[in-house]
């Protein structure tokens, strides 16, 4: 017999047991998530510094820490070793062939960088930093990319929100409400929309657009 059915049972079942709140009443399926449950998973930090936790870390704390659970990957300094993510770096390439975004770069909220490391590093050791070591780290990280430049800097709770990135400034709301998607919900044109067509633009590299007058190769025979 076919084991294909008990296997998608299962998933069935896994599914069920993890089915929202509002359907575990509506279908009187699973049961609504206990408090405790709810707060292992909330602990996401906002740009206003709501959810960060209680703690304080300093430069030379992080670079410590840094050097022995993120380096193996990140470098030194926030440098890349092979393929991994560069950290540090970056400032005055977004415009260039050849953008760097790093965190001193291009990340526009700290409260990215600690709840990322807060919630899913080191890799393979996700969630195993102490609040203080996250702290940490992430001055150690401002401190490599020139946002900070005491090396007795602490970063705590209290002083986090302070903190401004170098590229916040150059982020804005979504606005395509108001500008591309307002624009494509017009009425399409159907006929008559353009005097005539002419070709202003060759793809000269691939050389895929016959000249003026030639005749085109190949047979349709």
């Amino acid at each position: 017999m076919s084991r294909f059915p008990k296997a998608a049972l299962l998933a069935a079942g896994i599914h069920m047991a993890l089915i929202s709140p509002v359907l575990a009443g509506q279908f009187n399926l699973g049961r609504e998530a206990t408090p405790e449950e709810v707060a292992a998973w909330d602990i996401d930090v906002r740009p206003d510094g709501q959810g960060l936790p209680e703690g304080r870390g300093t430069v030379a704390q992080g670079e410590e820490i840094f050097a022995e659970k993120c380096a193996a990957c990140h470098g030194d300094f926030g440098e890349g070793v092979d393929r991994w993510p560069v950290l540090a770096g970056g400032q005055g390439s977004l415009k260039s062939d050849n953008p760097v975004k790093t965190i001193g770069s291009y990340w526009p909220y700290l409260s990215t960088v600690f709840d990322y490391i807060n919630r899913a590093m080191p890799f393979t050791e996700a969630k195993s930093l102490e609040p203080d070591e996250v702290y940490a780290i992430t001055a150690y990280l401002l401190y490599v990319n020139d946002v900070v430049t005491d090396e007795d800097f602490e970063l705590s709770k209290e002083n986090f929100v302070s903190v401004k990135m170098p590229n916040t400034d150059n982020f804005y709301m979504d606005d395509r409400e108001t500008t591309e998607l307002a624009d494509r919900r017009k009425a399409p044109c159907m006929e008559n929309c353009k005097p005539g067509v002419k070709v202003t633009k060759r793809a000269a590299i691939i050389d895929v657009t016959p000249d003026e007058g030639a005749e085109p190769k190949g047979s349709l025979e």
